[in-house]
């Protein structure tokens, strides 16, 4: 058996002052998968409006905020996925994706609706659902731009940001003249961080695909309508400089992004933070299929219970915690197309799903709190026997962390509704875990959930 990383963390390199802005800045990372945009969006928005802010002459205190309402604009993304694939019958990556180039015309907006809905269903569910987005396409809107943006929110003021971040964030898809969602607020009543998010966004998204003056132009054109013409003033003051846009395509912004003045704030981190942090992070997780809402935290609760049964520490019982509540972030890069469909996946579908462990390990490893629980967490998938995914290591190399959270995973999984199948009864999700037992799963942390599960039981009715 490998080596516990719980233990290895806690002997070798306990935790101690963590920049809030590297850890973010990592942790990000993970929205941009699940928003459809290439690696380092929100990075990218951050130097963007980081940079505007400063030429509107911003305080640092509002600089600080700017900062963190820019690297988490986009928290709230995974809450409208499930429905986008629902009413688009469209695959939520690509589509959240493109729809970032669209602008507010008409003929701008159908295009894109007959371009982006149901290229993949029978014509008669195509055109079905064209004509309920057509009909009903500005309600629609709003509501998944509501959605989005209260989720974020809310996730938000859970990880202790203030209210002009919170605000910012549930204000991002607002436009200056009126024409934005989810309240049409207008002018001064859209928050500042929000007006030079929303321009960061656009920067960003125009400059990825067609370079800086395709940016700048759209920029341009949308003064006076998506954005103040003063903070458009302010942004081309701040792009003038050739550095600007090379920053932006600098394989070293991330650390860039840490020597920005607000980054410098060594916000304490302490233990109890990092917890709320990977509970919000299991939000974003957890909200983007109504399959697994609430997947991760029971992960975590059942993990935890096996953890006790063999007399884990307090310590090592936190770390692994933090693992199973972040265990599959990966899966926001994967479509709901694919996470919510009621059939087999095909082998393409697979290899997407497979993929979701990789990205887990690689969001995880970025972070140097969490990269002890990176691989432990990332390996939820791997068997006993070596026929797991997506490494396919065998029992010598799964610590015993990794076997702690496969069961718990293969357990809640079992015990709840999947869209290709009901809820199973505890007795049956045991009676098919055993079968497991020596392949896939380990006996010793098999044997500690049976245990542990009536006493949970027990203690609840007592409660």
């Amino acid at each position: 058996m490998a080596e516990s990383p719980a233990k290895r963390a806690l002997r070798e390199k306990p935790v101690g002052k963590i920049r809030l802005a590297e850890l973010l800045g990592a942790l990000c990372h993970a929205l941009d998968l699940t928003e459809g945009q290439p690696e380092g969006h929100c990075v990218r928005c951050c130097w963007i409006g980081i940079h505007v802010g400063r030429e509107m002459g911003l305080p640092e205190a509002r600089l600080h905020d700017l900062y963190y309402t820019l690297l988490l604009k986009d928290l709230g993304c995974s809450s409208n996925a499930a429905r986008i694939c629902q009413l688009y019958l469209a695959d939520d990556l690509a589509f959240k994706r493109d729809f970032k180039e669209i602008g507010s015309s008409l003929p701008q907006a159908l295009r894109f609706v007959l371009s982006h809905t149901g290229l993949g269903a029978g014509l008669a569910e195509r055109f079905r659902a064209i004509i309920t987005i057509l009909q009903n396409g500005g309600e629609i809107a709003r509501e998944l731009i509501e959605v989005r943006c209260h989720r974020g929110a809310d996730i938000a003021r859970r990880m202790r940001f203030s209210e002009a971040v919170a605000n910012g964030i549930k204000n991002l898809d607002e436009h200056w003249d009126g024409g934005g969602k989810p309240e049409g607020a207008k002018g001064d009543e859209i928050p500042l961080f929000a007006q030079i998010a929303l321009l960061a966004q656009i920067v960003d998204v125009f400059h990825t695909s067609s370079g800086p003056a395709e940016a700048a132009g759209e920029v341009r054109h949308r003064s006076g309508t998506w954005f103040a013409p003063a903070v458009v003033a302010a942004f081309e003051r701040a792009a003038a400089p050739p550095d600007f846009w090379a920053g932006l395509r600098d394989e070293a912004l991330p650390i860039k992004m840490l020597a920005l003045e607000p980054a410098q704030d060594l916000q304490p981190v302490d233990e109890d933070y990092l917890d709320e942090i990977a509970e919000a992070f299991a939000q974003v997780i957890d909200s983007k299929s109504p399959f697994t809402n609430g997947h991760s935290e029971r992960v975590a609760i059942f993990a935890d219970l096996i953890a006790a049964e063999l007399d884990f520490t307090s310590e090592e019982r936190r770390w692994l915690k933090r693992a199973a509540l972040l265990h599959d972030i990966g899966k926001l890069g994967v479509s709901n197309m694919i996470l919510d469909k009621p059939g087999k996946p095909n082998e393409e579908e697979w290899k997407s799903i497979r993929m979701h462990a990789v990205h887990t390990e690689t969001i995880l490893s970025r972070i140097g709190a969490f990269s002890d629980i990176a691989a432990m967490a990332a390996g939820h998938h791997e068997r006993l026997d070596g026929k797991g995914y997506p490494k396919g290591l065998t029992a010598a190399d799964l610590s015993l962390e990794t076997r702690i959270l496969s069961v718990a995973d293969i357990f809640d999984a079992l015990s709840a509704e999947r869209p290709y199948r009901k809820a199973m009864p505890v007795g049956e999700a045991f009676a098919l875990m055993e079968g497991m037992v020596g392949t896939a799963i380990d006996g010793d942390c098999f044997a500690a959930l049976r245990r542990a599960i009536p006493l949970a039981e027990m203690t609840k009715v007592a409660a």
